[in-house]
């Protein structure tokens, strides 16, 4: 199970922040770690991102490997791919590709682990702006996905109890993954169809100006945290360039 299957944690600090300042943080990050290729940036960056995890609420190993297992995956596969068809000076190349992935994903990671969709939701539309139609859309989105993860083990389940096995080949095993997720996008798409309509009905589309019940407040710890972010950017930044290590993109 991934961490959008799991769902937010419940009462963490790392939850208090307000959604949009993870997402001004995340972006910092992202633009920092796609502007160079060196591996001391990415390591600083990641081991930042490490220390948040308990205020995430991520302090079971378990818990931490069903939220992450994909990107941990992702990560090592990138490293272990370069690090191969490299020379001796790809292979640090290959472990910073690996961090960076690590770098780049684990702050989604962080965030949907603490942030409710309906609060997320609410923060986009009143603080950045964003279209209720857009916003409520992909919160209904977020919140089919458990469901096509269920239905998923649902109907391989079924398959295996009439006796539909691929057992050790793995073009049946191909085979039988790509009927099932066939099945999974035909039930999407009317589901979606339906949701859509459902949506409509309620005037998401009508271009009427939405209240919102729930709020959404922006706090001091919520500017010391894009704050920080900054910092802690600027510092992995400036150890790089110190060490010799800044490789930019943007240079030839």
């Amino acid at each position: 199970m991934t961490s959008l299957a799991l769902g937010p944690a419940v009462g963490t600090r790392l939850g208090r922040i307000n959604p949009v300042a993870q997402l001004g943080a995340i972006g910092v990050v992202t633009l920092v770690l796609l502007t160079s290729l060196d591996v001391v940036t990415p390591a600083v960056v990641v081991a930042a991102e490490l220390c948040l995890l308990p205020a995430a609420g991520l302090t079971s190993p378990w818990d931490l490997w069903r939220r992450t297992w994909p990107l941990l995956v992702g990560a090592t596969s990138v490293g272990v791919v370069n690090v191969l068809l490299s020379d001796d000076a790809g292979v640090v190349t290959g472990v910073g590709l690996g961090l960076r992935v690590v770098g780049l994903a684990l702050p989604g990671v962080l965030l949907v682990a603490t942030t409710d969709p309906v609060r997320l939701a609410d923060a986009l539309t009143l603080h950045w702006r964003v279209s209720t139609r857009f916003a409520f859309g992909a919160l209904a989105a977020l919140r089919l996905v458990p469901l096509l993860i269920a239905e998923f083990e649902s109907v391989r389940l079924a398959r295996r109890a009439r006796g539909v096995e691929a057992g050790r080949n793995p073009v049946a095993r191909a085979r039988l993954l790509g009927g099932i997720v066939f099945t999974l996008l035909v039930g999407a798409v009317r589901r979606g169809s339906r949701l859509a309509t459902a949506m409509d009905a309620r005037g998401f589309d009508s271009g009427i100006p939405r209240t919102n019940a729930r709020g959404s407040r922006l706090y001091r710890r919520d500017a010391v945290f894009v704050a920080g972010t900054v910092v802690v950017c600027a510092a992995a930044v400036t150890l790089s360039v110190l060490t010799g290590a800044w490789d930019p993109v943007f240079v030839g």
